[in-house]
């Protein structure tokens, strides 16, 4: 058994300084998503690619809740799912299944994030899929793509089937299981996800009352909307709510950049 790094310095001396800024971005993601209430236990994924030809990159230890998790925490493992560093920790089969096909299969997908909300899993269990409902859906609705559900995700011959469904669109609902989201930064996966997550919750909010009640947008506007989201989400994940939310990150706890 690997032994337990000694300090956070350990990790931080042994790795480069933008493979520590990733960590740094995605141990906050972490954190994040417990702050919102979207952590499934220590089930789930959040993982970033670490700079270099290796396409090495990072997860979460299994045994860890999503408010322990730090920068030096994070497990960096290869396409198999072996670590490539000393850990004391474990990583999750099917976590790996998940994030190494995005990962492989696309580029520019540096940060892959994937939740098992309840409001999540209900829009992936109705037949509609994401409806354009609300401003924040039509902003995203037309990055979604979708999977049908197979089984815990354990099954590597799964990835090919995944992939192509994902195709060029950088979010997913998964059927029957949850939602992801990939970007080239974390700030910008984690917008993305945040702007799918709040239009999961809002619709399952609105269909409350029945569909009788619903009011659709005028003709044409759910359209006008998505032109305006593919060119505002990935300003405002990079270079506006991300520093923000690493901002607040640092008030509330800033135990996850060590």
């Amino acid at each position: 058994m690997a032994t337990q790094l000694k300090t956070p310095t350990d990790v931080r001396a042994q790795v480069s300084a933008e493979e520590w800024e990733r960590r740094v971005d995605l141990a906050c993601a972490y954190r994040l998503v417990a702050h919102y209430g979207w952590d499934d236990l220590i089930f789930t994924h959040l993982s970033v690619r670490v700079p270099g030809p290796e396409h090495h990159f990072l997860i979460n230890p299994y045994n860890l809740m999503f408010d322990e998790i730090t920068a030096s925490s994070l497990v960096k493992i290869d396409v198999q799912g072996n670590p490539v560093m000393e850990t004391p920790y474990m990583t999750n089969p099917a976590g790996f299944t998940i994030h190494s096909a995005v990962h492989m299969a696309r580029e520019d997908a540096h940060a892959v994030m994937h939740l098992h909300t309840p409001m999540g899993q209900a829009v992936s269990a109705q037949s509609d899929g994401l409806m354009p409902l609300t401003q924040t859906a039509m902003l995203i609705r037309d990055e979604i793509a979708y999977h049908h559900y197979e089984g815990v995700a354990v099954d590597l011959d799964e990835r090919e089937r995944l992939v192509a469904d994902l195709g060029t669109k950088n979010a997913m609902i998964l059927r029957n299981h949850g939602t992801l989201a990939v970007g080239e930064t974390v700030g910008e996966a984690f917008i993305r996800l945040y702007f799918l997550e709040r239009a999961c919750e809002a619709q399952i909010h609105a269909l409350a009352g029945g569909t009788q009640l619903i009011n659709h947008p005028p003709q044409g506007t759910p359209e006008k909307t998505k032109e305006q989201g593919a060119t505002g989400l990935k300003v405002v994940g990079n270079l506006l709510a991300w520093p923000a939310l690493r901002r607040k990150m640092d008030r509330l706890d800033p135990s996850y950049a060590s």
